[in-house]
């Protein structure tokens, strides 16, 4: 068995192999295995997930899709955590996906493959970054609502100004403690992952211990939801649109990748952070959606926009679940707070993913004044592009004044944009890279390309799934915008790239003076 590392050895061990991969030392390295499994951790943040998006597994096969479809998802999204784990351990580095696409893909393609990857994965964490606060923003709404009675009471309903005011305020938040130092965010990071954890153990005891009415095991596991009003009948159709929420629902652990930099031992925390945070949120978000779905009684109902929630399904069940024990519905304003607070602690850690992966690319030369992105301030955080993730963020919420339809394809974007470019990396290490790929201390050996070619043949299935229209006949009010922003994102990247950034982007750039 090898001697153990000491602290100094391991900072030493980590510059060094920074150096090897092109890059100083400007982060500050502070973060251990634990904080780094924390940050992803929280960002998947499964209490968030699964109550965002509730409604559309509800609607799209109900309860068998969410609970046994979720145990489908997991098996291949394992698949992905391992394939990217793997890559990780090879290129710690803050840059994370287009890094690795930009070794991968070999020296021809290598520029056109790293900006690619590199804008899919920057827009989907942005996209990422508005979903979860904007949900917030909807949640903290609806927790008014029926904290004033309901909308059947009397209880006061925020017009769509006012929750975009509450979201640009969360936003700042999340700026602020963003610009603090490291130090500082590893702590959220931490009170992220134990919220979760505590939140989620709270609720699946309490919720089904409270409800006197609870639906039956053969219901949770085996009852289909076809009764969608979206005009879907084929029963496989509505499963696989189903999917999306539990897709959405373990989505961002590429977090772990982009804080190694700030990471000590990264080689092998960065890894260990991508694998144990996707392993126990596939874990706990199962045992989540489960106590949910078991006081799921009136389907329609608790779709309906005109119920006291507003149509917030998660909402609905608990409000009426407290209120037929204790006659008030209070305990069930208490649980949406609760989940709040971990939607809260995802968005700092979105924030701080976006900063990394940001900081990373415009260190490389990749996007728009990238000399005022990339740079550091005295607290070794890169500010400026903390900010921008915030503009950036705020101004793709400003589609939710228009269409909410519109809107809705933010989580669209921000679930298949991050798994395209998950996806890109592993696709190149398992063709152009095939036999050269050297492994770093966490490699899964003979089974690496049968596991990645999983992980990049679900990716294709999951992007083709999730751009099929969603209602029939197709009309405006239901129009699936998934294909047309992820189509977007990849016309934009290719355009720029044939008309500008061919002629100077050459992958990713050495900033030391020898390697």
């Amino acid at each position: 068995m090898a001697p153990r590392r000491s602290a100094a050895e391991t900072a030493d061990a980590d510059r060094a192999r920074l150096h090897q991969l092109g890059y100083k030392q400007e982060l500050k390295r502070g973060l251990s295995a634990v904080s780094n499994f924390a940050f992803s951790f929280s960002i998947i943040s499964v209490l968030m997930g699964v109550t965002a998006t509730y409604n559309t597994g509800l609607r799209y096969g109900g309860p068998a899709s969410m609970t046994l479809g979720w145990l489908v998802v997991t098996v291949f999204n394992g698949c992905v955590a391992l394939s990217m784990a793997e890559i990780c351990s090879a290129y710690p580095t803050s840059g994370g996906l287009y890094y690795w696409s930009a070794k991968l893909a070999g020296k021809e393609w290598a520029p056109l493959a790293s900006w690619v990857t590199g804008w899919f994965n920057i827009v989907g964490q942005w996209a990422g970054t508005t979903s979860v606060d904007f949900s917030l923003a909807q949640l903290i709404q609806v927790i008014v609502l029926l904290g004033t009675g309901g909308a059947n009471g009397g209880g006061y309903l925020a017009s769509k100004y006012v929750v975009l005011a509450i979201y640009g305020l969360i936003l700042v938040l999340h700026g602020l403690i963003n610009s603090l130092p490291i130090r500082w965010l590893s702590w959220f990071g931490k009170l992220g992952a134990f919220w979760n954890v505590a939140g989620i153990l709270v609720l699946v005891i309490l919720i089904p211990a409270v409800a006197k009415e609870r639906a039956s095991v053969e219901f949770i596991f085996t009852h289909f939801n076809t009764d969608n009003g979206m005009g879907i009948h084929n029963k496989a159709y509505i499963l696989a649109v189903g999917l999306l929420m539990s897709q959405y629902s373990v989505l961002g652990y590429d977090a772990s990748a982009h804080m190694t930099e700030e990471t000590k031992g990264a080689d092998r925390s960065g890894p260990i952070g991508i694998i144990s945070a996707v392993a126990l949120s596939s874990i706990f978000g199962w045992i989540y959606l489960v106590a949910l779905t078991s006081v799921v009684t009136d389907i329609p109902y608790l779709l309906s926009p005109g119920n006291d929630a507003g149509g917030n399904a998660i909402a609905q069940a608990l409000y009426t679940t407290f209120r037929a024990r204790y006659g008030t519905g209070v305990g069930a304003v208490a649980c949406l707070a609760v989940i709040a607070g971990a939607m809260f602690l995802c968005g700092i850690g979105s924030i701080t993913s976006n900063s990394r992966m940001g900081y990373a690319f415009s260190r490389d030369g990749a996007m728009p004044y990238s000399n005022v992105w990339h740079r550091v301030s005295t607290h070794e955080v890169p500010l400026n592009m903390v900010w921008l993730s915030v503009a950036v963020a705020f101004a793709m919420a400003l589609t939710s004044l228009g269409s909410q339809v519109a809107f809705q394809a933010m989580a669209s974007i921000a679930t298949i944009g991050l798994y395209i470019s998950y996806a890109l990396p592993i696709f190149f290490r398992v063709t152009t890279a095939r036999k050269t790929f050297i492994p770093g201390p966490f490699h899964l050996g003979r089974y690496g390309i049968a596991v990645g070619w999983t992980a990049v043949l679900w990716v294709a299935f999951v992007t083709v799934l999730f751009s099929l229209p969603v209602a029939y006949p197709v009309a405006k009010d239901d129009f699936n915008y998934t294909p047309v922003a992820v189509g977007g994102v990849l016309l934009l990247s290719i355009g720029a790239w044939v008309l500008h950034a061919r002629f100077w982007f050459q992958g990713p750039i050495i900033n030391v003076d020898t390697v």
